[in-house]
């Protein structure tokens, strides 16, 4: 296998007869990374995934995982892939034991105290049938079945549909683990809070085309922060609205709340000028940029 990029994907786009799903997609994700790829649904995350594990053929386009073409070396590429697809199904009258046992004699055996260790993790039960699970519990053993073998590279496609919040942590902490030892993880969500406690770094598609990457430190430095200024006495909109980076202003009685992106400084020295007694200040609001990128006319022009 390569040394170099994890996945890489130069031109990738998939139309659906007149339909686009997917347009000039290009990504680099490196080893060892755990890359965020969000979305609201419809907009592209699905089928990246599935054109990259050449489950579908691209109408153009190439791409790549490890250094081998996803068509070409299909077959070598499995053995190095965990894979939970978004609309996960199983057979419904296994138990989760006997399923892990059918994926694993596929990929020649597995070390079971692996798969024990993590279904304790997981509070999965696997001596149930799976036609007897609820969602979350099936989405645990599909996930068991991703990460038993120790992949380089999992792919994953929603992959907390359904858990509960507890379980969200360990998995996050499994995620986590994994890239600790050089593994790579391309995690697709339309959930920005899950990709944020995880991602290294994010990509943003929208209408099947890339909007953003970027790093999640460097988000959050673009993200809007809101601060309420508590003054003396009464205050005016305008001594705050003109200051740099300052997008609104809000003022109620002595208090003035102020949404701002970019360094404090400005706004702070506008402010001292007027006997600030007191300031509190909120998390940057991530959730704004997200939503900018994702606003937009068309789509639903657009296939998952």
């Amino acid at each position: 296998m390569s040394n170099g990029p994890a996945i890489v994907t130069r031109g990738l786009t998939k139309y659906y007869g007149q339909v686009r799903a997917l347009e000039d997609l290009n990504l680099e994700i490196a080893q060892g990374e755990i890359f965020g790829f969000l979305g609201p649904n419809g907009a592209g995350k699905t089928t990246t995934m599935r054109t990259i594990l050449d489950l579908i053929r691209p109408t153009s386009g190439t791409a790549t995982i490890m250094g081998l073409d996803s068509h070409e070396d299909a077959v070598e590429i499995r053995q190095h892939i965990g894979y939970v697809p978004g609309d996960l199904a199983m057979y419904p009258r296994l138990t989760g034991r006997e399923l892990l046992t059918y994926f694993a004699n596929l990929r020649g055996g597995v070390d079971w105290s692996v798969v024990d260790d993590f279904a304790s993790r997981l509070d999965s039960d696997l001596s149930r049938k799976i036609g007897n699970l609820s969602s979350g519990n099936r989405q645990k053993v599909g996930l068991i079945q991703a990460f038993m073998n120790k992949p380089d590279i999992l792919i994953l496609d929603e992959p907390s549909s359904g858990l509960d919040p507890l379980v969200q942590q360990e998995f996050q902490a499994m995620l986590r683990e994994l890239a600790a030892e050089g593994r790579t993880v391309f995690l697709s969500s339309h959930t920005l809070s899950e990709v944020e406690r995880v991602a290294d770094r994010v990509a943003i598609i929208r209408e099947g085309r890339l909007a953003v990457v970027d790093t999640m430190e460097s988000l959050k430095e673009k993200a809007i922060r809101k601060v309420t200024l508590h003054f003396a006495g009464p205050i005016s909109e305008s001594v705050l609205a003109g200051v740099p980076g300052v997008k609104s202003v809000s003022v109620k009685g002595t208090a003035a709340t102020v949404s701002f992106e970019g360094a404090m400084s400005s706004l702070l020295r506008a402010a001292t000028d007027h006997d600030v007694i007191n300031l509190t200040s909120s998390e940057a609001d991530l959730e704004e940029i997200f939503l900018a990128y994702y606003r937009g006319p068309g789509m639903s022009e657009v296939v998952g």
